[in-house]
Order: structure tokens, then sequence, then C-alpha cells
């Protein structure tokens, strides 16, 4: 049995989705178990096995529902996050990312648990700016440095946590997972924050291009990268970045408008000058984050992965339009 952390998210859905395809028993946890029911509807999309899908009402703030949670499970995939999306400079993000880790690891090693694997993210592995490394495994981000991003901070701190507590108690096997910018088709509401440069672009929201850009993975295949690292002897005690290819933002809208048709006409075509950026930046959090990003391509390498696990990746071009025509189909933009 599979413990999968935050059901209703993004990556939780897909993750139980390719879980249950491959015959495992699985245990979701959500926040509001008044929620049992859509979650169901979203998974029921893409496959059917209802009898060997749980839910537990969790939440990673608090300490009630993780025993019983963690309570006969084999692995626990710790995909969920406490960290919001959208404008959240001035927020702690570090310390619920923390505490919420301590509260799956605890679980799971009470219950016996055989691996564990956490979701980090690539940012958690970005080396020094202008250094011109390219970010891999044996990188952790130097999160002393005061223009760091608050989530960058908050996912490496976290997942250094969790290196910390595995190595103090000895006997809990881990490996973690640092995915790229996850894009592919979304199931519901909850998708990441990841999709909403594909949501504003479709949805008008976004009047000029940003020169920046991400590296770009499909969400079901940092699924299969989790699944991996859960069951391959060679994952543990490992670090694996999922990465893809790297799109300028301008390019994803330049994909968007050549396939999409009369569904792309709000998609930006002018380009938004840095002054502009850097000026917003004095009064907005979200463009203060952007700075850092303005025609930055940090390389990053999922090598590892694909070396030792045998990992491979889907098109990113592909998961770019499958992210926009799930968000049209779904009606959210």
């Amino acid at each position: 049995m599979v413990l999968v952390t935050g059901g209703s998210g993004y990556l939780g859905s897909w993750t139980i989705v390719e879980l249950l395809r491959r015959g495992y028993h699985v245990r979701t946890t959500i926040r509001d178990i008044a929620r049992e029911d859509l979650v169901r509807s979203m998974i029921a999309t893409q496959t059917t096995a209802p009898d060997r899908l749980a839910f537990v009402q969790a939440n990673l703030l608090e300490d009630a529902g993780w025993d019983q949670a963690a309570a006969g499970a084999d692995f626990v995939l710790h995909v969920a996050s406490p960290m919001p999306v959208g404008e959240y400079r001035g927020t702690d993000l570090v310390s619920p990312a923390v505490e919420g880790t301590r509260r799956v690891l605890h679980a799971a090693r009470a219950a016996g648990v055989r691996r564990v694997v956490p979701t980090s993210s690539a940012e958690a592995a970005v080396p020094q700016k202008n250094s011109g490394r390219i970010a891999e495994e044996t990188i952790w981000r130097d999160v002393s440095v005061t223009s760091s991003d608050e989530y960058a901070r908050a996912k490496t701190v976290a997942e250094r946590e969790a290196w910390s507590f595995a190595e103090s108690v000895g006997d809990l096997e881990l490996s973690t997972v640092l995915p790229c910018f996850m894009q592919g088709p979304v199931l519901g509401v909850d998708y990441s924050g990841s999709v909403d440069a594909v949501a504003m672009m479709l949805g008008g929201k976004l009047p000029a291009i940003p020169r920046i850009g991400w590296n770009i993975v499909d969400v079901r295949d940092i699924v299969e990268l989790h699944l991996l690292a859960m069951t391959s002897p060679k994952a543990l005690g490992e670090r694996f970045i999922g990465s893809g290819e790297f799109f300028w933002l301008k390019d994803i809208a330049a994909i968007l408008r050549d396939n999409l048709g009369a569904r792309a006409k709000k998609v930006p075509r002018r380009t938004l000058p840095n002054t502009f950026v850097k000026a917003g930046a004095l009064v907005s959090g979200l463009m203060q984050d952007l700075v850092p990003r303005l025609d930055n391509e940090q390389p990053v390498s999922s090598a590892k992965a694909r070396r030792i696990l045998g990992w491979t990746t889907r098109p990113a071009a592909i998961s770019l339009l499958q992210t926009a025509q799930s968000l049209i189909e779904l009606e959210l933009v």
C-alpha cells in the first residue's frame, strides 16, 4: 500500500492515477474530507479502481490524522506542499514546509514504512548565479543569500530536513525527487502554480511577455520518476532532478497561438521590457521574484535519473499543449 500526501493536488492526483493503474492500493490525505467525492471524480476520468483508493483527513500544519494515514503503508510519496501560489512575499514558507515534512517522516517511521520519497524542487539544486555551473544533484542552493526566493528556500530547507531525519534515525529509506517546471493535463481546479502562466495567457491576464523562461517537464513523467525512486534499489539515498526542455515564455506563447487557433486569441505577442519588470518590482512581490530570472537560462541536468533509473520524458511542447487543452476543456480559462 502506498500513502500519497495531497491527493487533490496536481502532482498528487496524477500520482494516484498511475499507482491505481499499476495495481497498488492507495491511501491519500486531503485537508478536508468533504472533498473526497471531488477527488474521486477527478481520478475517475483516468482510471477506475474505487475499492483500492482510501482517504484520510490530514493537514501538514496539524498533528491529527498522520498516524492513521501512515498505518500499514509500505511506501510514502510525500508530494503535498503547504506552499501557497501567487503573491506570497512576506509569507513564511519555510516553517510550514519543514513542519509538514517532519510530521510525515515521523508518522512513516512509526508505522514501519519501507521508503519515503519526498518531492523537493530543482530550485533546491540551483548553483549561485553566474557560477557557470549546471544545476545537478550534488549542488545545494545557498539559502543564506538574501535574494534567495522564499519558495526555493522553503523547498531546500525542507529537503535538507528530510535527509537529516533519515540520517539521524538510520532505519528509514529515503530518496528525493526534484522536479522542474511541471506542465501537462490538469484534472481539476487544484492545479499547480506552474500552470498559472499558461492559464493567464489563455485568459488574457498577461498583457505582455516578460523575458523569462523555465525548464519544462511533464507532470506524468515526474510521477514516473517518483515511482522509480520508490521501487528501485539503486534509488536508495539518492536525489533525482526531473528536467525536460527549456522554453522562453515567448516560445510558449507561440506554441499556444500556432496550435490553438481562436482559443489562443488572448495570448500576448508583445514583450515586456526588463525596465518595466524592475520598476514593478518596487511595488509587487511577484514582479520582484521575476527580476533574477530575466534573460536567465539556468542549465539543469537530469542525466542521473536517466542513467541510473532509465527515466525518460515526453516532448515538452506536447505537454504544454495538453496543459492548455485541459484548461479549456474544464472551462478553467
